[in-house]
């Protein structure tokens, strides 16, 4: 901040910062500025005091009255009250209640705008939470102004492993820190003036909604599409329990440093995989952006290919009844496989190890266990493995090839086993390398020369693929053709046989937690101590029965055994079996937190209905949600998850639709200030950013930003502009010290301008980097649409209760603007173009300002466009207009044609030729009328006055050319 204190009289302002003072606090025509300078004057984004007053922001002033010296803070519109006081009318008016059945009218359009509801964490919103929450605020607006019934509800998915982990920590009980979680949350969306149906507000965590969801697990047991499995897990023994993948970082447990085992143990899986190919197909007639289809694809993963037959060999090198089974999409590389490799926990490993090599198998499956299945298939770890022992026989060729074991191979995926090509895969060409593997090439490239030195992965024709001894010979077919007579013979000589195959796996529908919804099914005492049956068989609790509620517990810590939280409330689980009446043992399991999120969307159709998980005619009627935004780290699983719940609803006819979502949209991320780094050197001097990698190891220091000038593109030291900086915007995170606090915002420049800066800082997909001080452009507008409507404060900073419009005909040039403007927001509202819609209303409050007078007609659909973006200053100003009613269901404003169209256009003028000028004339005019204006322009005249005009080449609406006597002719003549 730069402060000048002026010791003698100050000097008038230049014309030009009197101008900047002008538009900066009062841009009006109206207002003079008061008259007496005090004696300081501050050049800052913070403070500017003189003429009595001091700029806070360039936005929002404060007065010092001459008589007390008493500070009086003049805004640049009154937020702080308008907000406030609309909030408070739309609570108690229940303005944007959804009607229920009997109410609604089903003749009208609907539309069903939804949020990916927030877990309501301790640290409360940031700002880029509301990103997403303004553009589905825009768009509900809009929709209800067009006559639509609109659903645009809010609710919490507030099950999850923060709240038990801050209940182990503290002693207290999951339950109370959610409430006071969700109550800020509320809070913090409430002051954001978003127009959510807070009567239909729903929690997962509510008994009253978990009984749907437990509904629903019971309807995918009773169709075979949930069951038990024993599956590894990620096991730490000193904390006692299962760590989710996340939680484990190199082997070792995030929280704790402790070390962390693969176990297998008892979960629940949901066969998804079952609906595999409709989740793939029916993608294809889904409105959602490319690049989230195609990564479900992926995650989906559909292949052909075949599953082919290996057959162990015995010591003296004999065929076996025991054979492993791989899957390939490359069956016409079969004759380079070299070597086969299983995962460490391949059923059939224990059988085949060689007595050699069984200590270092062992080893090495240990090792193995402490891993993720992420570490393991990282693409850039060295890859490690060993040597079985023992040798399988090549179908196609008979060689014996090595069997090998490695941990880049999965057991749940696929077979757990995998023949390798090292010459046409850089995977196996790394492990051949390492281990001294054969490589043989039997694919060459169509397009390029063969670089035998290099994996090559592509298509081609195949060469060294024949054998005698099986008959079989590709040589010469190209890749396509010669998979297909692989397979056939696979198939004929009973070595395999033709499979579709997807990544997709089931779904691990099991957590050793607390705080989740209670699996409603027990176990018969009898059968959970059979030795016969490692996996009891599970009873299903009557639906009668639901909800079954979680029991209160004092003690969420884990039990160090394996066994779940739950198991600590013995009361509970032990029970009695309904139909047998016989002793028996409740699930101690929980749901994960994905399941109460698969299916929040149809109860917001129906939230207090407690005989159905929802009406068939509310589902009929609302389905499916029209438009779902949320962030596009949910792109795979949660939308996954849903649409797989989703179908399994449509086959048992609770839903009507196939899909659940019609149109989504990934709003991008609101990143954190741009943070400022600089190098230093081992010795702890500064070198400059663009010679780090020559300087060697260095050091990074933050600059705090006044430290900090641009110097051309780069940003430099203020003492050293040799120094150049690294500029970087991260995610805002507590760790980073970004995070921005919406409630700072609201207080000072108010929500609707953090509602319009959010929208106005990019397309709504992109990322963007906040800028605080960037926030002062949408507030400085909204100041200006409010005086423009107003008018100026008075001296104690208040304003009149009446406008400045006039309730007079406007002019056609007034028309024009209003309706060119009511064009451009409606056609980017509908495109989601936000930012856009938003500078057209700048440009019409620019063009207004030059106006005598305000129609009353003109004013008034400006602020009905204003309204979705900005709703409380619009309400207000509707108000102030004369109306007594809310203006959350007026008409959207419509572009009138007549007044879109230009009725002049500009005419070039050419003077012998040559263009000299421009004129406006009308659409339909004659070459008299062009020729009249052209000579009445003050520039094009003086090239006609006094000439005499040859002839005229008058193209309508193209151009005017004047050709005039030459000066030499004249001479000749006299």
């Amino acid at each position: 901040m730069i402060q000048i204190q002026w010791l003698l009289p100050p000097q008038p302002l230049t014309s030009s910062l009197h101008h900047h003072r002008r538009s900066l606090l009062f841009s009006s025509r109206r207002r003079s500025l008061p008259p007496k300078p005090s004696s300081t004057l501050t050049f800052s984004n913070v403070s500017t005091k003189y003429f009595g007053f001091r700029v806070c922001n360039c936005v929002n002033s404060e007065r010092i009255t001459e008589e007390s010296n008493e500070v009086v803070k003049v805004r640049a519109y009154p937020f702080h009250e308008i907000e406030q006081r609309w909030q408070k009318f739309w609570d108690e008016n229940r303005t944007f209640r959804t009607p229920d059945d009997d109410e609604l009218d089903t003749s009208k359009p609907k539309f069903y705008v939804l949020d990916m509801f927030p877990y309501p964490s301790g640290a409360g919103l940031h700002v880029g939470h509301p990103l997403g929450y303004t553009a589905t605020d825009i768009l509900a607006r809009f929709k209800r102004m067009q006559g639509f019934n609109v659903l645009h509800p809010m609710g919490w998915d507030a099950f999850g492993l923060p709240a038990e982990q801050y209940a182990i920590e503290t002693g207290t009980h999951p339950k109370v820190t959610t409430i006071k979680n969700i109550d800020r949350f509320r809070t913090q969306l409430k002051s954001l003036g978003f127009s959510f149906d807070w009567e239909r507000e729903i929690s997962t965590t509510e008994p009253d909604y978990y009984k749907w969801t437990q509904w629903i697990f019971l309807q995918l047991l009773k169709r075979g599409l949930a069951y038990q499995a024993e599956v590894a897990v990620n096991w730490c023994p000193a904390l006692g329990t299962v760590l989710a993948n996340e939680e484990v970082v190199d082997g070792v447990s995030e929280r704790g440093g402790h070390p962390v085992i693969r176990k297998p143990m008892r979960q629940w899986m949901l066969k998804i995989t079952a609906y595999a190919d409709r989740l793939l197909e029916d993608l294809d007639d889904l409105d959602w952006p490319e690049s989230i289809k195609e990564m479900q694809r992926n995650w989906i993963g559909r292949s052909e290919g075949a599953e082919v037959d290996f057959h162990v060999l015995s010591k003296d090198c004999q065929v076996t009844d025991a054979k492993i089974t791989v899957y390939t999409t490359r069956p016409d590389t079969i004759f380079g496989v070299t070597y086969l490799v299983l995962a460490p926990e391949h059923p059939l490993l224990s059988s085949i190890v060689s007595e050699s090599q069984q200590n270092i198998v062992d080893e090495y499956k240990e090792v193995a266990s402490r891993k993720s299945d992420l570490e393991r298939t990282e693409l850039q770890k060295e890859k490690s493995g060993v040597f079985s022992g023992c040798y399988a026989k090549n179908p196609v060729n008979a060689e014996a090839i090595p069997i090998y074991i490695a941990d880049y191979v999965l057991g749940s995926y696929g077979t757990g086993a995998i023949m390798a090509v090292p010459a046409h895969d850089s995977r196996d060409h790394e492990f051949a390398l390492k281990y001294n593997l054969p490589i043989h090439w039997v694919i060459t490239s169509d397009k390029c020369c063969d670089d035998f030195e290099k994996p090559y992965s592509g298509e081609g024709n195949v060469i060294n693929s024949s054998s005698s001894t099986s008959g079989l010979d590709i040589n010469g077919l190209h890749s396509k053709e010669a998979a297909v007579e692989v397979i056939n013979w696979v198939e004929k000589t009973g070595n395999g046989n033709r499979k579709i195959n997807y990544k997709l796996r089931d779904w691990l529908f099991a957590r050793q937690r607390y705080w989740g919804e209670p699996i409603p099914v027990v176990f018969l005492d009898e059968n959970s101590e059979s030795e016969t049956l490692p996996i009891p068989i599970p009873i299903p609790i009557p639906e009668t029965e639901l909800p079954l509620t979680l029991p209160e517990l004092d003690d969420f810590t884990p039990t160090g055994t394996g066994d779940p939280p739950l198991s600590k409330a013995v009361s509970w689980v032990n029970t009695i079996e309904s139909s047998s009446g016989k002793p028996a043992k409740r699930e101690t399991n929980t749901m994960p937190q994905w399941a109460g999120s698969c299916w929040y969307y149809l109860r917001f159709m129906d939230p207090k209905n407690s005989s159905q998980l929802v009406d068939k005619k509310k589902e009929m009627y609302w389905s499916p949600v029209d438009v779902y935004v949320g962030g596009a780290e949910h792109a795979v699983l949660h939308l996954l998850y849903s649409r797989f719940w989703h179908k399994v609803l449509y086959d048992i006819g609770i839903v009507s639709t196939k899909e659940p979502f019609k149109c989504v949209i990934n709003q991008g991320i609101i990143l954190g200030e741009v943070q400022y780094m600089a190098c230093k050197d081992k010795d702890g001097n500064f070198v400059s950013a663009d010679s780090i990698h020559a300087s060697g190891d260095h050091k990074q220091e933050r600059i705090p930003d006044e430290k900090v000038t641009k110097s051309g593109a780069s940003f430099v030291l203020k003492d050293n502009p040799n120094i150049k900086l690294i500029a970087r915007a991260h995610k805002m995170s507590k760790s980073r010290g970004n995070v921005v606090n919406p409630d700072d915002v609201v207080s000072e420049y108010g929500a609707d301008s953090l509602r319009l800066y959010e929208m106005f800082m990019g397309p709504l997909r992109d990322s963007k980097t906040w800028n605080t001080s960037g926030i002062e452009g949408v507030h400085r507008f909204l100041g200006r649409s409010w005086r423009l409507i107003v008018g100026s404060p008075l001296s104690d900073g208040t304003y009149k209760n009446q406008t400045l419009v006039v309730d007079e005909n406007p002019s056609l040039d007034q028309l024009k603007s209003l309706h060119r403007c009511i064009e451009k927001v409606t056609d980017e509202i509908e495109a989601t173009r936000f930012n856009t819609g938003i500078s057209a209303m700048m440009e019409f409050v620019n063009t207004a300002y030059k106006w005598d007078k305000l129609p009353k007609s003109i004013v008034e659909p400006f602020v009905l466009l204003l309204s979705p973006y900005a709703p409380h200053i619009a309400e207000e100003l509707w108000f102030r207009l004369g109306h007594s009613t809310s203006l959350a269901y007026e008409s959207f404003p419509k572009a009138n044609p007549a007044y879109l169209k230009d009725t002049t256009i500009t005419l070039p003028v050419q003077i012998n030729g040559k263009t000299r000028g421009t004129v406006q004339v009308e659409v339909i005019c004659t070459e008299e009328e062009a020729f009249k204006l052209a000579s009445l322009d003050q520039k094009l005249s003086k090239y006609l006055k006094g000439k005499i005009v040859k002839k005229r080449v008058y193209v309508p609406g193209k151009i005017l050319n004047v050709i005039l006597e030459r000066e030499t002719n004249k001479v000749a003549s006299r």
